[in-house]
């Protein structure tokens, strides 16, 4: 770690300490050559991975995306606020956690359709049948079949 007044790179840690939030560690170091002291603090980054569109180009992760997803899907839908967040949660961790630096936006999507099958048939339905661009009755009766079988 260099020291930031007087550039040298021996500096010595005298204190390390999880911060108050517990999201970081907290280090208080002195330079070796000026003696000056300085704070120093570790986060962890979190990247999420680059989405490959059907074209083959590339994009960053947008949450605003996301979330507008769901909420076209949802609209009119009794569906609180908190359950969307969850979802946007579960999706974004999913991303994470998968390991991946590059997946497709065929996966994001159907990650937001497994979310939305769990909280409301009828958003599933309205999504899948954009997503999974239905062009005749029967996908659409298919889709149907697959989150239960209509009332009578």
């Amino acid at each position: 770690m260099k020291c930031p007044f007087c550039q040298h790179e021996d500096t010595q840690v005298l204190d390390t300490r999880v911060s108050e939030e517990g999201d970081a560690i907290r280090r208080r170091r002195r330079c070796a050559k000026c003696d000056k002291r300085f704070t120093t603090y570790e986060r962890i980054e979190l990247s999420m991975p680059i989405l490959v569109k059907k074209n083959g180009s590339r994009t960053e992760y947008a949450p605003a995306k996301l979330r507008g997803s769901l909420m076209l899907a949802l609209r009119k839908r009794p569906v609180a606020a908190e359950a969307i967040d969850t979802a946007v949660a579960t999706i974004e961790e999913k991303l994470l956690t998968s390991g991946r630096r590059e997946v497709d936006t065929g996966y994001v999507g159907e990650l937001v359709m497994q979310e939305l099958k769990r909280l409301d048939k009828i958003a599933y339905i309205r999504f899948a049948s954009v997503y999974k661009n239905f062009e005749d009755l029967a996908e659409f009766q298919e889709a149907l079949a697959e989150v239960g079988h209509p009332r009578k």
